[in-house]
Protein backbone atom coordinates (compact mmCIF):
# COMPACT_ATOMS: atom_id res chain seq x y z
CA UNK A 1 0.00 0.00 0.00
CA UNK A 2 2.83 2.37 0.90
CA UNK A 3 4.57 1.66 -2.41
CA UNK A 4 1.34 2.34 -4.30
CA UNK A 5 0.94 5.71 -2.58
CA UNK A 6 4.54 6.70 -3.32
CA UNK A 7 4.21 5.71 -6.98
CA UNK A 8 0.91 7.59 -7.28
CA UNK A 9 2.39 10.73 -5.73
CA UNK A 10 5.36 10.53 -8.09
CA UNK A 11 3.12 10.12 -11.14
CA UNK A 12 0.92 13.05 -10.10
CA UNK A 13 3.97 15.21 -9.40
CA UNK A 14 5.54 14.42 -12.77
CA UNK A 15 2.21 15.16 -14.49
CA UNK A 16 1.79 18.59 -12.92
CA UNK A 17 5.45 19.52 -13.38
CA UNK A 18 5.32 18.56 -17.07
CA UNK A 19 2.05 20.44 -17.57
CA UNK A 20 3.51 23.53 -15.89
CA UNK A 21 6.50 23.37 -18.25
CA UNK A 22 4.24 22.96 -21.29
CA UNK A 23 2.04 25.91 -20.25
CA UNK A 24 5.12 28.05 -19.65
CA UNK A 25 6.50 27.15 -23.08
CA UNK A 26 3.15 27.88 -24.74
CA UNK A 27 2.98 31.30 -23.07
CA UNK A 28 6.34 32.25 -24.64
CA UNK A 29 5.24 31.55 -28.23
CA UNK A 30 4.75 34.66 -30.36
CA UNK A 31 1.05 35.48 -30.71
CA UNK A 32 -0.95 37.56 -33.13
CA UNK A 33 -1.08 40.90 -31.27
CA UNK A 34 -4.40 42.55 -30.48
CA UNK A 35 -5.88 45.24 -28.25
CA UNK A 36 -9.14 44.68 -26.37
CA UNK A 37 -11.52 47.51 -27.29
CA UNK A 38 -14.50 46.28 -25.26
CA UNK A 39 -14.98 43.51 -22.71
CA UNK A 40 -18.60 42.45 -22.57
CA UNK A 41 -20.19 39.80 -20.37
CA UNK A 42 -19.27 36.77 -22.48
CA UNK A 43 -17.16 38.09 -25.35
CA UNK A 44 -14.60 40.71 -26.37
CA UNK A 45 -14.20 43.19 -29.20
CA UNK A 46 -10.56 43.26 -30.33
CA UNK A 47 -8.42 45.20 -32.76
CA UNK A 48 -5.94 42.83 -34.42
CA UNK A 49 -2.69 44.13 -35.86
CA UNK A 50 -1.81 43.58 -39.54
CA UNK A 51 -0.03 40.26 -40.06
CA UNK A 52 1.29 37.84 -42.64
CA UNK A 53 0.00 34.25 -42.66
CA UNK A 54 1.05 30.97 -44.21
CA UNK A 55 -2.08 29.09 -45.24
CA UNK A 56 -3.32 25.90 -46.86
CA UNK A 57 -6.78 25.09 -48.21
CA UNK A 58 -8.30 21.62 -47.91
CA UNK A 59 -11.28 19.82 -49.37
CA UNK A 60 -12.79 19.08 -45.97
CA UNK A 61 -15.80 20.42 -44.12
CA UNK A 62 -15.16 19.60 -40.46
CA UNK A 63 -12.68 20.27 -37.68
CA UNK A 64 -11.95 16.58 -37.24
CA UNK A 65 -11.10 16.05 -40.90
CA UNK A 66 -9.14 19.29 -41.26
CA UNK A 67 -7.12 19.86 -38.09
CA UNK A 68 -4.57 17.04 -38.37
CA UNK A 69 -4.03 17.13 -42.14
CA UNK A 70 -3.76 20.92 -42.30
CA UNK A 71 -1.40 21.05 -39.35
CA UNK A 72 0.89 18.44 -40.92
CA UNK A 73 1.19 20.46 -44.11
CA UNK A 74 1.98 23.78 -42.41
CA UNK A 75 4.16 22.21 -39.72
CA UNK A 76 6.16 20.48 -42.43
CA UNK A 77 6.95 23.87 -43.91
CA UNK A 78 8.07 25.56 -40.68
CA UNK A 79 10.05 22.52 -39.54
CA UNK A 80 12.31 22.69 -42.60
CA UNK A 81 10.15 21.76 -45.57
CA UNK A 82 11.30 24.73 -47.62
CA UNK A 83 13.97 25.58 -50.20
CA UNK A 84 16.40 26.70 -47.47
CA UNK A 85 15.75 23.72 -45.15
CA UNK A 86 15.19 26.38 -42.51
CA UNK A 87 13.21 26.02 -39.30
CA UNK A 88 10.72 28.81 -38.66
CA UNK A 89 9.35 29.46 -35.19
CA UNK A 90 5.84 28.31 -34.37
CA UNK A 91 3.31 31.02 -33.55
CA UNK A 92 -0.06 31.07 -31.86
CA UNK A 93 -2.95 30.68 -32.36
CA UNK A 94 -3.56 28.22 -35.16
CA UNK A 95 -6.51 29.55 -37.15
CA UNK A 96 -9.08 27.45 -38.98
CA UNK A 97 -11.91 28.56 -41.23
CA UNK A 98 -14.30 25.65 -41.67
CA UNK A 99 -16.92 25.40 -44.40
CA UNK A 100 -17.58 23.43 -47.59
CA UNK A 101 -13.83 23.77 -47.99
CA UNK A 102 -11.55 24.73 -45.13
CA UNK A 103 -8.39 26.71 -44.52
CA UNK A 104 -5.73 26.51 -41.82
CA UNK A 105 -3.30 29.36 -41.17
CA UNK A 106 -0.22 30.07 -39.05
CA UNK A 107 0.88 33.64 -38.45
CA UNK A 108 4.37 34.27 -39.84
CA UNK A 109 6.83 35.45 -37.13
CA UNK A 110 7.33 39.22 -37.21
CA UNK A 111 11.02 38.83 -38.16
CA UNK A 112 9.92 37.72 -41.64
CA UNK A 113 8.28 39.48 -44.55
CA UNK A 114 6.85 38.15 -47.80
CA UNK A 115 10.17 38.99 -49.44
CA UNK A 116 12.49 37.00 -47.15
CA UNK A 117 10.35 33.94 -46.35
CA UNK A 118 11.76 30.65 -47.66
CA UNK A 119 9.73 29.17 -50.49
CA UNK A 120 7.66 26.13 -49.38
CA UNK A 121 8.43 22.73 -50.87
CA UNK A 122 4.69 22.02 -50.81
CA UNK A 123 2.97 24.03 -53.56
CA UNK A 124 -0.33 24.00 -51.64
CA UNK A 125 1.07 26.48 -49.09
CA UNK A 126 0.61 30.15 -49.89
CA UNK A 127 1.06 33.45 -48.05
CA UNK A 128 -1.48 36.18 -47.44
CA UNK A 129 -1.21 39.58 -45.80
CA UNK A 130 -4.07 40.80 -43.65
CA UNK A 131 -4.74 44.39 -42.70
CA UNK A 132 -5.86 45.56 -39.27
CA UNK A 133 -9.20 43.99 -38.33
CA UNK A 134 -11.86 44.48 -35.67
CA UNK A 135 -12.98 41.07 -34.40
CA UNK A 136 -15.40 39.73 -31.83
CA UNK A 137 -14.10 36.75 -29.82
CA UNK A 138 -15.62 34.22 -27.45
CA UNK A 139 -13.52 31.71 -25.48
CA UNK A 140 -14.04 28.11 -24.40
CA UNK A 141 -11.84 25.51 -22.70
CA UNK A 142 -11.01 21.85 -23.12
CA UNK A 143 -10.49 20.13 -26.45
CA UNK A 144 -12.24 21.51 -29.51
CA UNK A 145 -14.54 19.47 -31.72
CA UNK A 146 -17.12 20.24 -34.40
CA UNK A 147 -20.00 20.32 -31.93
CA UNK A 148 -18.31 22.82 -29.62
CA UNK A 149 -17.19 25.00 -32.52
CA UNK A 150 -20.74 25.13 -33.90
CA UNK A 151 -22.20 25.82 -30.46
CA UNK A 152 -19.90 28.77 -29.82
CA UNK A 153 -20.34 30.16 -33.33
CA UNK A 154 -24.09 30.23 -32.73
CA UNK A 155 -23.61 31.68 -29.24
CA UNK A 156 -21.34 34.47 -30.49
CA UNK A 157 -23.73 35.21 -33.36
CA UNK A 158 -26.63 35.59 -30.91
CA UNK A 159 -24.61 37.72 -28.47
CA UNK A 160 -23.57 40.07 -31.25
CA UNK A 161 -27.14 40.39 -32.53
CA UNK A 162 -28.47 41.05 -29.03
CA UNK A 163 -25.81 43.72 -28.47
CA UNK A 164 -26.38 45.48 -31.79
CA UNK A 165 -23.19 44.43 -33.61
CA UNK A 166 -23.08 43.45 -37.28
CA UNK A 167 -20.55 40.90 -38.51
CA UNK A 168 -19.31 39.57 -41.85
CA UNK A 169 -20.19 35.93 -41.14
CA UNK A 170 -16.64 34.61 -41.59
CA UNK A 171 -16.34 32.71 -38.31
CA UNK A 172 -12.96 31.17 -37.53
CA UNK A 173 -11.63 28.86 -34.83
CA UNK A 174 -8.45 29.77 -32.94
CA UNK A 175 -6.49 27.09 -31.06
CA UNK A 176 -3.73 28.15 -28.68
CA UNK A 177 -2.37 24.93 -27.20
CA UNK A 178 -0.43 21.84 -28.32
CA UNK A 179 -2.42 18.59 -28.14
CA UNK A 180 -0.33 17.31 -25.22
CA UNK A 181 -1.33 20.26 -23.03
CA UNK A 182 -4.15 18.98 -20.83
CA UNK A 183 -4.63 21.79 -18.31
CA UNK A 184 -5.71 25.37 -18.96
CA UNK A 185 -6.56 24.91 -22.64
CA UNK A 186 -7.72 27.96 -24.60
CA UNK A 187 -9.93 27.96 -27.69
CA UNK A 188 -11.77 30.84 -29.32
CA UNK A 189 -14.28 31.59 -32.03
CA UNK A 190 -13.79 34.92 -33.77
CA UNK A 191 -15.62 36.85 -36.47
CA UNK A 192 -14.87 40.15 -38.19
CA UNK A 193 -17.25 43.02 -37.43
CA UNK A 194 -18.83 45.46 -39.86
CA UNK A 195 -18.96 49.23 -39.34
CA UNK A 196 -17.51 49.15 -35.84
CA UNK A 197 -16.70 52.61 -34.52
CA UNK A 198 -13.75 52.78 -32.14
CA UNK A 199 -14.70 54.78 -29.08
CA UNK A 200 -12.50 57.63 -27.92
Amino acid sequence: MKTFIIVTVLIVTVFFVSQAFIMSSSARIEQHPYVVLESLEEFEIRQYAPALFSSVKMNADSYESTSSSGFRVLAGYIFGGNEENKSIAMTSPVRMEIGDSSKMSFMVPKEYSAENLPKPNNSKIYFESESQKIMAAIEFGGWANDEKIKTYEEKLDLLLTNNGFKHKGNFAYLGYNPPYQILNRRNEIVVELEDYQIKN
